[in-house]
């Protein structure tokens, strides 16, 4: 759509939605063997779902002991510091918070120790019955010392843990609601759960001695995590699923029979990285299909199409393959700032989308361009972006964005605007064109969406074929109230 309208923004934050964690677990047959430096490993690959706190937990002679900070992975963990954490069973977990990043209380796994052994839970989603819980523990006497819905979920198990773990996971499980993949370690088993929507993702993984000294399972959130460590991807953890391993079995089975696979939509726009599989379906090429969607579904005469670094860029070379402009990189992303939520006011968050993104402007100049973008959420980086272009002598900027537009929160474990300040729910696309200083705007449909992430949506009446679309279209796979 072409921009005709005037229209001014308060903008107070960039232009991106922030997946709050990252969960990865290991369980080795190998007593001897210290699984650490593999948690570490798999952690830096889900560094991206996550870059406020990390922490490590292993067990080791019946105990459980535990690092974990504030900060970046490679800064929590050396080298001496991994060699300290002895145990042959281990979990891991980034994590990005809303509004506490300082908070050293939140950053996980949570550890718990009682009468009948130790545990220790990461866990990647929300709960929406979170202070129910919460308050009815408390009123059991169970104290909290952080304000995470993880703890909720280790006291709900520590509390159930004398009907041994199977019956007490089961009953934890069935108690909480709402998103979650969840790796649980105790003093001899590995477990995993995914909540009976499937959310958020969990993936299992092998590593054997052929070419490692390892052998054993993986819990990962994504694909990507369990080949850095060694391992191959086995399958997904499903919706309504619990596995446990131990030096026995891997024990499956289910805890609920109404599973209606409801998956993030926005880990193929966005969250996730390219070279993960997610529900068997590839990343990386769901964003070439959701380019050539864009360019079939809004196509605009231009001299050279460009995506906003890093997950923008698949899908500008799927825009180029479906509409014939020509794929260039334009934009430089600067690898060693952090991403611009970590700044703590208006002013440096300004400052940081300055220093984030620069414009190669030979490639740019005289040219008319295609911008594609993964998502607007307020507005901040895709104005700024548009104003370099300009600057770098681009006759034309459209802007293409791979997902809808973004108009309710996220109930589910995303850091989501309240619903006032996502500026797609504030103007309609031309008023929004217009304050972006962009010549035209398009977002791809939600059919268009859907049939990009899976080929099998393409009817014409797709429903949610198995995605979460909250954050488009206000519709939830559970109840938010």
């Amino acid at each position: 759509m072409h921009c005709s309208a005037n229209m001014d923004f308060c903008i107070d934050s960039d232009d991106t939605l922030h997946e709050e964690c990252g969960v990865f677990g290991i369980f080795c047959n190998d007593a001897e063997q210290d699984v650490a430096p593999l948690v570490y490993y798999g952690l830096f690959s889900l560094q991206h779902r996550g870059q406020e706190s990390a922490g490590i937990a292993a067990a080791k002679d019946k105990h459980i002991e535990i690092h974990k900070g504030i900060g970046l992975v490679g800064e929590i963990f050396t080298a001496e510091t991994l060699s300290h954490i002895k145990g042959s069973a281990a979990v891991g977990h980034v994590r990005y918070s809303t509004n506490d990043a300082t908070s050293p209380e939140n950053a996980q796994p949570f550890v718990s120790r009682f009468k009948l052994g130790s545990i220790a839970v990461a866990h990647n989603g929300k709960l929406t019955n979170a202070d129910v819980v919460r308050e009815l523990l408390e009123d059991a006497g169970i104290g909290f010392v952080s304000s995470s819905d993880s703890e909720v979920i280790i006291n709900l198990i520590a509390k159930n843990y004398k009907k041994g773990l199977e019956k007490a996971l089961t009953d934890t499980i069935k108690f909480i609601k709402g998103s979650y993949a969840l790796v649980v370690l105790t003093d001899d088993a590995l477990v995993g759960a995914r909540d009976p929507n499937g959310i958020r993702p969990l993936c299992l993984g092998q590593i054997d001695n052929k070419n490692s000294k390892y052998n054993g399972w993986i819990l990962a959130s994504e694909s990507c995590a369990i080949e850095a460590a060694g391992g191959k991807l086995v399958r997904d953890i499903e919706p309504g699923e619990v596995v446990i391993i131990n030096r026995d079995q891997v024990l499956s089975f289910s805890f609920s029979e109404k599973t209606r696979r409801a998956v993030c939509s926005f880990e193929y726009v966005y969250f996730a990285r390219p070279d993960s599989v997610i529900d068997g379906i590839d990343v990386y090429n769901s964003r070439i299909r959701a380019g050539e969607t864009l360019g079939r579904e809004s196509g605009v005469a231009a001299d050279l199409v460009i995506g906003v670094p890093d997950s923008g860029v698949p899908a500008a070379m799927g825009y180029g393959r479906a509409t014939g402009t020509p794929f260039g990189m334009g934009i430089v992303k600067n690898k060693y700032i952090g991403r611009t939520f970590i700044a703590s006011g208006q002013s440096e968050r300004e400052k940081a989308v300055s220093l984030k993104h620069f414009i190669i402007r030979s490639e740019v100049s005289g040219k008319r361009i295609v911008l594609i973008d993964d998502s607007i959420v307020r507005g901040t980086t895709s104005r700024r972006l548009v104003s370099l272009l300009k600057d770098a002598g681009a006759k034309e900027v459209h802007i293409r964005v791979c997902s809808p537009p973004v108009r309710f929160p996220c109930y589910f474990g995303i850091d989501t605007p309240h619903r006032k300040d996502l500026i797609s729910n504030a103007a309609n696309p031309n008023e929004l064109c217009k304050s972006l200083g962009a010549d035209s705007l398009a977002f791809i449909s939600v059919k268009g969406l859907l049939e990009s992430i899976d080929a099998h949506c393409a009817s014409d009446t797709p429903g949610s074929c198995g995605f979460c679309l909250g954050c488009f279209t206000g519709e939830y796979p559970i109840s938010v109230s």
